[in-house]
């Protein structure tokens, strides 16, 4: 069965929200860290954005893909990029890496709908 990404991450995003009730500190914590390392720098946000989603396939976080496939779609990545990051993905971390770097494909389908 395909993963849909949209479901997973409104789901994800229902219970983070949860969370940010239980234990409001840290992840208020946790979001002013993401927002401070994603704005543009020496690096641009597309930039960052490629290389959370590399992280995320070779770490095999579906939540990270979906959430970072949305990410780089609304930045601009093109599929033809995703997919050379994909690669070196897949180069760096062999066949398991191979499994995720296609559902990332996947999920910048989804989000490209």
């Amino acid at each position: 069965m395909a993963k849909d990404y949209k479901s997973m991450i409104k789901d994800i995003s229902a219970y983070t929200a949860e969370l940010k009730k239980e234990v409001p500190d840290a992840m208020q914590g946790f979001y002013a860290l993401a927002q401070n390392a994603s704005k543009a720098g020496a690096l641009d946000e597309k930039t960052k954005e490629l290389i959370a989603m590399a992280i995320g396939v070779t770490q095999r976080c579906d939540g990270c893909i979906g959430f970072h496939a949305k990410a780089c779609k609304n930045l601009g990545v093109t599929r033809e990029e995703l997919a050379e990051v994909m690669a070196m993905c897949v180069y760096m971390g062999g066949g398991p890496a191979l499994m995720y770097a296609a559902d990332a494909l996947r999920a910048y389908d989804q989000f490209s709908e």
